[in-house]
């Protein structure tokens, strides 16, 4: 039997638990909101403590970074994501989640062939359409206003 594109698109559907939106949409856009909001709780305090705002904001994607990093290894992260949904995809936060977690179920294999060549499995193609869309976005940028 041939499937065709209708066909799995159809059976995909059928097996697929159906989306609960009115609650899925307000959570994670609270608990995104709360992620943000917890960053600039963070800069503040980093402010407070004398920093300027470039300091500061570096020290709060550090933080972070690290503090998803370590959520993730500890399994809470993913924990908090199957309720939260994209809420937890906040760039950072989300990017730093799929690093680690890429890293955690490869660390296995070993630090070089596993850890080493699988941790930016997810995150590499984030990378490169990152970086190749500031390229293009930056030519642009000069073609129109000259440099």
């Amino acid at each position: 039997m041939r499937i065709t594109p209708e066909m799995y698109s159809k059976m995909s559907d059928n097996a697929s638990p159906p989306s609960k939106s009115k609650v899925n949409i307000p959570v994670a856009f609270i608990v995104g909101g709360l992620i943000c909001v917890i960053g600039q709780f963070l800069m503040t305090a980093y402010k407070n403590m004398g920093m300027d705002s470039t300091d500061a904001g570096a020290w709060t994607s550090i933080t972070l970074v690290a503090a998803s990093s370590l959520c993730t290894g500890m399994g809470w992260y993913q924990k908090l994501a199957k309720h939260a949904g994209a809420g937890t995809l906040v760039p950072i936060t989300g990017f730093s989640n799929a690093v680690t977690s890429a890293a955690v179920e490869s660390s296995t294999e070993g630090y070089v062939t596993g850890v080493g060549t699988k941790i930016f499995t997810i995150a590499g193609p984030v990378i490169l359409y990152g970086c190749t869309a500031s390229v293009i976005y930056g030519v642009v940028y000069y073609l129109f206003n000259g440099g």
